[in-house]
């Protein structure tokens, strides 16, 4: 019976990604009962639960600080400006079109995270792909998979790359110096394929574009303060961690998203009520959950057997690892969503190099803030990329995703599946190969 909590802990991760994959219940509701039947069972305590929760603060506080931002400048409708003005721009070209849903998606992807980006940006897909009467659903997976890629070209553009990113203690600086080479090569695979991959919108003329709804900004002197907030959290983002008190980019989020509640108070745009009430508490609890699932895995040693068995395949050869990881570790993220991947991946791949010797055994430790030597890097790098972009492969891959075919439903249409995979395994294909490819001639 020693070996049960190991077989419970293990049973319950697995049953909860092939609930999340069968869609047979919401994923917050999967990971959420999940976490609880391992306190039910004793494999933890709540306590400890409560704990694992805390090791990964800084993530939860980017995001939470982030959605509150976003909600915060809402009622500027700038984004909505901003869609109309996308298509108002493509003058009837449909290859212009699908351009500028790169264009438009890319910058704001680099800055704020994937799926919240969607969750603002992919409803008003709908509506003008009615008014110039094309299918939204292509449109909508050419977001996404903007979306997830360009999560690369920051620290703070993805879940899964900040989680990687904290983990080795990269700052945002030093991550734009060695690393956002890789979303540029991401999205730049996208725009080759493109006109493959959508070249019946690609080929379309709009007509009647002067029907097209004209929305116009609301509250200019709020956006423009609001615009104020963000370029100093920005600003902070880069220099933060590099000033004589370092700051987090999870506090400096959470200082922002606080100055935009006090804007939003005092302009009386919004109340604070309805702005934390729109924050998708359904996103962040689901984060909670996973990291108290994969705290069962490592109490039960779970994650140490897995990463023994990893020293005995990889060894030392670091280079083997790391292409190894690239493709292993998006191909596992085309089927079980990137942020418990990653989460489990993590302390997995920093018990491997402990047993092979590379690293000291401090580097488990939940408050370790040193240095990882530059030699073993590269296997975070391999396993960032991987986990992002392999979210391109099927709809499960990304919470991104998720968020669009829930926007695509409530428009009445069904983004199954499929369809999505269909367009998604080549882009993940490419994207996945290229990056090998980068990882091998920049790192190795």
């Amino acid at each position: 019976m020693e070996n049960l909590p190991a077989i419970i802990a293990a049973s319950t991760f697995i049953g909860v990604i092939v609930i999340i994959m069968s869609e047979q219940l919401d994923l917050t509701v999967a990971a959420f009962l999940g976490a609880l039947i391992l306190v039910f069972t004793h494999i933890m305590t709540l306590q400890e639960a409560v704990g694992y929760i805390s090791y990964s603060y800084a993530t939860l506080a980017l995001f939470f600080g982030v959605m509150v931002m976003i909600r915060s400048f809402e009622p500027t409708k700038i984004f909505e400006y901003l869609a109309t003005k996308m298509v108002l721009l493509a003058k009837g070209s449909g290859k212009l079109l699908l351009l500028g849903i790169v264009a438009i998606t890319t910058p704001i992807c680099a800055v704020l995270p994937n799926a919240t980006t969607v969750m603002l940006l992919a409803p008003l897909i709908p509506p003008i792909a009615e008014e110039i009467g094309v299918d939204f659903v292509p449109l909508l997976i050419l977001m996404v998979f903007v979306a997830n890629s360009a999560g690369l070209l920051t620290l703070v553009g993805d879940p899964a790359t900040f989680i990687v990113g904290d983990s080795i203690n990269i700052s945002f600086i030093d991550y734009l110096s060695r690393l956002s080479w890789g979303g540029v090569i991401a999205i730049i695979a996208i725009l080759i394929l493109t006109p493959f991959l959508f070249s019946e919108i690609w080929q379309t003329k709009f007509e009647n574009l002067d029907q097209l709804p004209h929305p116009k900004i609301n509250h200019p002197r709020i956006l423009l303060l609001g615009g104020i907030i963000f370029a100093f959290v920005l600003l902070f983002f880069i220099i933060g961690e590099s000033l004589p008190v370092p700051i987090s980019p999870a506090a400096v989020a959470l200082l922002g998203a606080g100055l935009a509640l006090a804007l939003a108070h005092k302009s009386k745009v919004d109340t604070i009520n309805n702005i934390l009430r729109d924050v998708d508490w359904s996103t962040l609890i689901f984060f909670m959950s996973t990291f108290v699932l994969i705290g069962g895995l490592e109490k039960t040693g779970v994650l140490a057997n897995l990463s023994g068995l990893l020293a005995i395949v990889l060894q030392k050869n670091i280079a083997l690892g790391a292409i190894t990881l690239v493709f292993a570790v998006g191909i596992l993220s085309s089927i079980v969503p990137n942020i418990p991947l990653v989460v489990a991946m993590v302390p997995l791949l920093k018990m491997y190099l402990v047993n092979v010797g590379l690293v000291s055994s401090e580097v488990l430790n939940a408050n370790f803030s040193g240095e990882f030597p530059p030699e073993v890097l590269p296997l975070f790098y391999a396993m960032m990329f991987g986990a992002t972009l392999g979210g391109n492969g099927t709809l499960i891959g990304a919470s991104s995703n998720i968020v669009a075919a829930g926007i695509a439903e409530q428009h009445g249409r069904k983004l199954s599946f499929k369809t999505f995979t269909k367009y998604g395994l080549p882009v993940m294909a490419v994207q996945l190969i290229v990056t090998a490819l980068y990882i091998k001639f920049a790192f190795l």
